[in-house]
């Protein structure tokens, strides 16, 4: 096989495929390390854990500047009085999160489960109130441009760069072309970090199998099915009802494209943010308005947390039950309405939404001492409990967005 066969192996054809044989060989390294170890004299897996963390490194990095060229660009060359989707992807964001939480609490009532608390953990760097929580997100909007872009906050980001943009439409078309050029540039080197992907989760699964293994999840079984059923439940259940609702067509055929293409990476990179750049490409190629997915995706990746809403709620509703804590449905219904909110305020990086978990669970009277032994449930699990998370988190942004965009050409038809 000569250079340019291996270099089309390796970074060209289907990215789904190429992500899969990097799963698969990165399962196998980690089965095999423990073997190879005496020989070596080192653990290969934790070794080549270094390409998956330099490929979320990269992706993380890329990320912000491509949110702000590219939602700047995008509201800049648009033309006056051109009509928005933006209302109409938000009150998907919201309803779905809402009704994630409410699918979260019936699947808890129905599978009450029981953990065995240990330790207790600190949690001086959990939020004490849901206004403590909105705070944040308001003192995040009015951040500095330049340390929104270096700590990545995503909304900081996000406001600037919709300032800006709106700003822009005013300048010269010259300053508008450059914009837009910046913009592509940009998204170029995105396409190049994204097509080391397949190194990238090899890595990522090599290290995480080696650190962890899977004994370690199995005295939280049931935990784990609740949680990951509910979050399977909401993808392909309560999502495509409501892709339904706006494209009165079948929506699996989207869906599966949305979870292969866009759940797959995020699943392996555990952190929204991370995930945005992919996103960003899968929109392009669905042919989607730039104008309405440069920003709703970002936007997505900060509020659209039906996974995160159902962890809070499934790990307070656990913590509940194992407290013996009589608790009513309509109570329950009432820590969805919080476990929404808090899940719009949740870091958009790996276990985000478990800090938010004794906020939760101060609704029922139970101690930061008990809440915070559930997050490091929430930890122990989160091999698996926070990729699904991602997953459905992230997947669905470009989902709601597709969804949205094509209700629009139909309409338009």
């Amino acid at each position: 096989m000569n250079i340019s066969r291996l270099f089309a192996f390796f970074f060209q054809g289907n990215l789904v495929k190429r992500i899969f044989i990097g799963l698969i060989l990165g399962i196998i390294v980690a089965l095999i390390a423990p073997s190879l170890e005496a020989m070596l004299g080192f653990n290969i897996a934790e070794k080549v854990g270094v390409l998956g963390q330099i490929f979320v490194k990269a992706l993380r990095g890329v990320a912000p500047i491509l949110i702000f060229v590219l939602v700047m660009a995008a509201l800049a060359s648009r033309k006056v009085g051109s009509k928005s989707n933006m209302k109409e992807i938000i009150v998907l964001y919201l309803i779905a999160t809402f009704l994630a939480a409410v699918a979260a609490v019936i699947a808890a009532f129905l599978f009450p489960t029981e953990v065995a608390l240990a330790k207790a953990e600190d949690t001086s760097t959990a939020p004490q109130g849901v206004s403590q929580v909105l705070l944040t997100l308001v003192l995040n909007v009015v951040d500095n441009p330049l340390n929104a872009i270096f700590k990545a906050n995503f909304i900081g980001v996000l406001a600037w760069s919709i300032g800006l943009g709106l700003a822009f439409r005013h300048a010269s078309d010259a300053t508008k072309n450059v914009l837009s050029d910046f913009a592509e540039g940009v998204s170029k080197i995105v396409h190049v970090i994204i097509a080391f992907a397949p190194f990238g989760v090899f890595g990522l699964v090599a290290e995480t199998l080696a650190a962890k293994g899977l004994e370690a999840l199995a005295g939280y079984s049931q935990l784990l099915v609740v949680l990951i059923g509910t979050m399977l439940f909401s993808a392909f259940v309560i999502n495509p009802i409501l892709v339904y609702w706006k494209i009165r067509k079948n929506p699996y055929p989207l869906v599966w494209m949305c979870t292969r293409e866009s759940g797959l990476t995020a699943f392996f990179t555990r952190s929204s943010a991370a995930n945005i750049p992919v996103n960003i490409s899968l929109a392009k190629r669905l042919n989607l308005d730039e104008e309405t997915y440069s920003v709703s995706i970002p936007l997505g990746a900060n509020i659209n947390m039906a996974g995160a809403a159902i962890t809070i709620t499934i790990l307070t509703l656990a913590a509940v039950h194992t407290l013996g804590i009589e608790v009513s449905f309509t109570s329950a219904i009432l820590l969805s309405v919080v476990a929404s909110l808090c899940a719009c305020g949740a870091s958009g990086v790996a276990g985000g939404s478990l800090l938010l978990v004794p906020l939760a669970c101060s609704l029922f009277g139970i101690t930061d001492d008990v809440a915070a032994q559930m997050i490091g449930v929430g930890f122990v699990i989160s091999i698996l409990q926070d990729s699904t998370e991602t997953a459905l988190n992230s997947s669905t942004d470009v989902l709601f967005t597709a969804a949205v965009c094509m209700e629009q050409e139909r309409k338009n038809s």
